[in-house]
This record gives C-alpha cells, structure tokens and sequence, in this order.
C-alpha cells in the first residue's frame, strides 16, 4: 500500500512537502519508480514528478519544475514531493503511484504505467 499525507491549505508563495509512505512488504523498492500525480477536477491526472528509488533518478513536469522536488528516505520507505512557490494552479488532489521496472528514460513514464496507487491527498491553494 501507499499512504500519502502533507496536504492542507497554503496561500499562494507558501509551501508544503507531501510524504508518500510504501509499507507494501511485497515490493522491492530498488526495482520500483515511483510518481507524483496531480488531479484537478475537469482535467487529467498529470504526472508533475518521478523518481527511480534505485538510483535516484528524477524528472520534473515543465509546469513544477524548479519549483517541487522529489526525495526518497530508504530507512523510512518514503517519498517525498517538497512543493516551492506554490500557485493557485496546484490546487488538487495528490496521488503517488509505484511503478515495478519503469527505468529512467529523461521522460515521465504514462499513468498507466503504474501498479499502485495511493489515496491522494487534498492541496489548496488560495489566498
């Protein structure tokens, strides 16, 4: 399973770090990559990062970059997305997604490349 948290109510130039926890015994997270998900009602879940746990390989969406950035904890089996500079255009629900051998190719792998997924959690952004 994965189990996201961090979400809440910022004002726009403000930040926040979304934690993704894996706590799925069966996976072993050195084969996996795993993404951040961005859905906003109306639109299509957009992939806005991704990491590689192996090696730490990551890619950005050209709409967050410079501005999020993705992290992995290996004790704690987590992820993390810290979210700079926030914009009202962030506002929506994060997910976090495993993908089992999604190897970094410089490119965000498509959504339905992903195993599993986690619960979303809820960003808003507005002053």
């Amino acid at each position: 399973q994965l189990a996201e948290s961090g979400g809440g109510l910022v004002q726009p130039g403000e930040s926040l770090r979304l934690s993704c926890v894996i706590s799925e015994v069966r996976f072993t997270l050195a084969n996996y990559a795993i993404g951040w998900f961005r859905q906003v009602p109306g639109k299509e879940r957009e992939c806005v990062s991704y990491i590689w746990w192996r090696r730490g390989d990551t890619v950005y969406a050209d709409s967050v970059k410079d501005r999020f950035t993705i992290s992995r904890d290996y004790a704690k089996n987590t992820t993390y997305l810290q979210m700079d500079s926030l914009k009202p255009e962030a506002t929506g629900v994060y997910y976090c997604a495993a993908g089992l051998g999604l190897r970094p190719t410089g490119h965000l792998p498509p959504d339905n490349l992903y195993d599993v997924w986690g619960q979303g959690t809820q960003v808003t952004v507005s002053s």
